[in-house]
């Protein structure tokens, strides 16, 4: 295909180049806080090669980020926490896993009585770096985010009046409400705690170090597979610290990835649920791939069982390209190197 359509792939890939640059440059929030508190990105992708850098950067240190402590652990305890759900069965981390890279490596989650979701649950591991929430961005904090489970009637199934009055039913967690916030529990003080204890799972791995100067931190072929992502023009999306989650993007750039669904979905028209318009069917935030090793299956609709899959796809689909075997196995030995520690 890339054989017979030289401009077209030329075209598409300058297409790319374009859109990730304008979405740096209008990327709001790098570490979004319910507060408000905004970090921009220092420079664009395109702007870092130019200078003979990388359009990827390190991810900070959890100590760099400033985080309040002591509502990182009362987001820990409600996060494990079941009692957010209708019938004290699920909790946040019972879809988002954190020994299986932040996810629970289903097509789809289960909810309250089995109840199934209608969309592949995105990690939370790093997800304080993404500049909107949910595949379809409908949450422009981690505090909006934190909210929607619970209310959701095939996620957590509850209510805040319900949740509330457990929790502040219990002596010890009201105590600990107290002494974090001076009040008692309310939903947007467990928004809070929440959100501050996802903003502290960053996944530092030796890519960070290659990126810091350690060059023995990858191998070979790991480092070949960096050189194609950026060749290939992965990384016209796939960018920053995040390696995504800073822009939208259409899914079927190059080809009609759609056309050969045999029935679509609600969920498969992305951002056009949120806002209604046209041009936004089929775009989704372009999800991060920290971690991407850990995540089967991929994308919205879990279509991809394996990595290789997934690169193979965003190849013909992204980019109009056909890509070889081999850079297809090297840019998946890259992407393993993005796995990193879960904190404890």
């Amino acid at each position: 295909m890339a054989a017979r359509l030289p401009n077209l792939r030329v075209f598409g890939v300058l297409c790319l180049l374009l859109l990730g640059v304008v979405g740096v440059i209008a990327y709001p929030r790098l570490f979004a806080r319910g507060e408000g508190a905004e970090v921009a990105f220092a420079s664009s992708p395109l702007a870092a090669v130019r200078r003979g850098g990388e359009p990827v950067q390190p991810l900070p240190t959890v100590e760099s980020l400033h985080l309040d402590g002591a509502k990182v652990a009362l987001g820990k305890r409600l996060f494990f926490d079941p009692r957010l759900s209708r019938d004290d069965t699920l909790s946040c981390a019972s879809c988002h896993d954190l020994a299986r890279g932040g996810v629970d490596q289903a097509p789809v989650s289960r909810g309250v009585g089995g109840a199934l979701g209608s969309i592949n649950a995105p990690t939370v591991l790093n997800a304080g770096f993404n500049f909107r929430q949910f595949w379809d961005g409908r949450a422009a904090t981690l505090e909006e985010q934190a909210g929607g489970p619970v209310e959701n009637p095939v996620e957590m199934g509850s209510s805040w009046a319900q949740v509330m009055g457990k929790l502040q039913a219990d002596p010890e967690l009201k105590g600990a409400f107290q002494q974090v916030f001076g009040g008692p529990p309310s939903p947007e003080r467990v928004k809070q705690a929440l959100a501050e204890y996802e903003r502290s799972l960053v996944t530092p791995s030796r890519f960070d170090r290659w990126l810091g100067g350690d060059k023995g931190a990858l191998s070979e072929d790991e480092a070949a597979g960096y050189r194609l992502f950026k060749h290939h023009g992965c990384i016209a999306c796939h960018q920053g610290v995040n390696l995504g989650g800073g822009s939208y993007q259409r899914f079927g750039i190059m080809d009609d990835y759609f056309a050969h669904k045999k029935k679509l979905t609600k969920a498969d028209y992305g951002r056009f649920n949120v806002t209604g318009k046209a041009e936004d069917r089929f775009v989704f935030k372009v999800p991060t791939l920290r971690n991407v090793a850990l995540t089967p299956p991929y994308f919205h609709d879990a279509s991809a069982t394996t990595l290789e899959e997934a690169v193979a796809v965003m190849g013909r689909y992204q980019l109009g390209l056909d890509l070889p075997p081999h850079d297809v196995l090297l840019i998946t030995a890259f992407l393993r190197s993005l796995s990193g520690e879960v904190p404890q």
